[in-house]
């Protein structure tokens, strides 16, 4: 116990974000994050579009990583993996799925829920051409999540296949790719002083469009 009251002690942090208010958010959600994105860049946060994405598998039993977010828009937030992976996996049980980002320097997180589906096979072409070819050579040698004897084993597959794909385009593995979350509930929080946090909510209105705004207990 003492232990854990020197490292409470320790890491305790006092948040002084500026306060929210709701009548100055937007009325679509997507518009509000790129505003919060925005700042992100513009105050150099390190990595903003690094997210913390939440799956569970068909028992309901969650797991989570970071990811890294490829772009957003009306349609959803897109990331790209291994469909073979865990979170490949637990997305083809359970097209649940959750995302939060934390920006440290702001006092800020966002959370994003919906439902997970892949990206059509040509988009998901034109992004693996896109990345430098090192990481394409890592999808194709990598079995992601899968248990792996020796790292020697990784490097002589990755080695094979830069000398197989010498001089030509390395191809997009046909279980590698994209999908896109299409956001049923964002929240906008910001530490504020005392831990009186703000916390801002928008969650769909039924089966019509639009989005219903609501301030929530810190």
């Amino acid at each position: 116990m003492n232990s854990i009251r020197r490292m409470t002690t320790l890491f305790r942090t006092e948040y002084h974000g500026e306060g929210l208010d709701p009548d100055d958010f937007s009325n679509d959600p997507v518009e509000q994050f790129g505003k919060w994105m925005e700042d992100a860049l513009l105050r150099k946060v390190m990595e903003p579009n690094a997210v913390h994405l939440a799956t569970a598998d068909a028992s309901g039993k969650p797991s989570g990583r970071i990811v890294l977010l490829r772009d957003f828009s009306q349609r959803g937030f897109t990331f790209f993996t291994s469909y073979g992976s865990r979170k490949g996996d637990e997305l083809q049980q359970n097209k649940h799925a959750a995302m939060t980002f934390f920006w440290n320097e702001l006092y800020r997180q966002v959370r994003i829920g919906g439902k997970v589906s892949k990206l059509p096979a040509e988009e998901s072409d034109a992004y693996f051409r896109s990345r430098p070819r090192e990481s394409q050579i890592s999808a194709v040698a990598s079995r992601q999540s899968r248990f792996l004897e020796s790292r020697e084993l990784l490097e002589r597959a990755a080695y094979e296949i830069e000398e197989k794909f010498r001089d030509k385009p390395v191809p997009r593995p046909e279980n590698w790719g994209g999908y896109c979350l299409e956001p049923e509930y964002f929240e906008f929080w910001q530490g504020r002083e005392r831990r009186l946090h703000d916390r801002v909510v928008y969650s769909r209105r039924g089966d019509s469009p639009g989005w219903t705004i609501r301030l929530l207990y810190p």
